[in-house]
């Protein structure tokens, strides 16, 4: 029986990537695994660390490459500390990094189409980006409030799109017969360290985790990588594992659902 929405919709398969920083790498990890099964998105939506991840992959990286971009990176090497008046560091570095390895420059020169969403700070709600020059976007939806000095566009001021939407799976919900959601920042109140970078990473799970549960119930398949709260999101020293992680968690995940609807 074919249902109303399957008629209506546009696309077959979403996917759709939360933010959570450094453990945005399970993401990659997560797209191997759902190649090994024989699934592609035909539409990715992705917030922050999603949307990275997102923009590699539609732009033709492999999972592997994807991972091995980020593998040996540090924090100090992208974030360029500045005179605190609209964030602590500076994305230039990483910006221009991002973008000589993007080969498209717009959204249209992608291979999958994508959504990106950053939050408009200056009027107080998720945008959604979609059309035209990509790496502007995709900075602005990983531009951490107060670490971050927010990202300018078109005269209005972007900041980190899960300060409102932290997993994006309504961006595309109407526009896909099925949706496939990883959420990278599920919230677990553990020990945390208690320096800057500590309190940030805090505050971002408690925001994360108020916009999310909404999202989490529209997806058809829910892929939330084991243990992944265990790390932080500035723990770039671990990528490699948050990346197995991802693959592990979602192989297991996998091998359980019915997966006829997708293939």
């Amino acid at each position: 029986m074919i249902t109303l929405k399957q008629k209506r919709s546009k696309y077959k398969t979403g996917l759709a990537l939360s933010g959570g920083g450094i453990k945005g790498l399970s993401h990659a990890g997560a797209l191997k695994a759902l190649e090994e099964y024989g699934i592609k998105p035909d539409i990715i939506s992705g917030v922050s660390a999603g949307a990275i991840v997102g923009a590699l992959y539609s732009d033709g990286y492999t999972p592997d490459e994807i991972g091995e971009i980020f593998y040996d990176v540090t924090f100090s090497q992208f974030a360029k500390i500045q005179f605190p008046v609209d964030g602590l560091f500076q994305m230039e570095l990483f910006k221009e990094f991002l973008q000589k390895k993007l080969k498209a420059k717009t959204f249209e020169e992608l291979s999958i189409p994508m959504r990106i969403v950053a939050t408009d700070l200056d009027h107080g709600k998720s945008t959604i980006f979609e059309k035209g020059i990509l790496i502007d976007p995709i900075i602005a939806s990983s531009s951490l409030p107060i670490l971050f000095k927010p990202t300018v566009i078109d005269g209005v001021h972007y900041v980190d799109g899960g300060v409102l939407k932290n997993f994006p799976v309504g961006t595309i919900y109407h526009d896909c017969q099925y949706i496939i959601g990883i959420n990278a920042s599920p919230f677990v109140a553990k020990d945390y360290n208690k320096n800057l970078r500590g309190i940030i990473g805090r505050t971002y799970h408690f925001m994360s985790k108020a916009n999310i549960l909404q999202d989490k119930a529209l997806c058809d398949i829910l892929i939330e990588p084991e243990n992944i709260a265990t790390y932080e999101i500035f723990d770039v020293e671990k990528s490699r594992e948050i990346f197995t992680l991802g693959y592990k968690s979602t192989k297991e995940i996998l091998s359980h659902a019915d997966l006829s609807l997708f293939l």
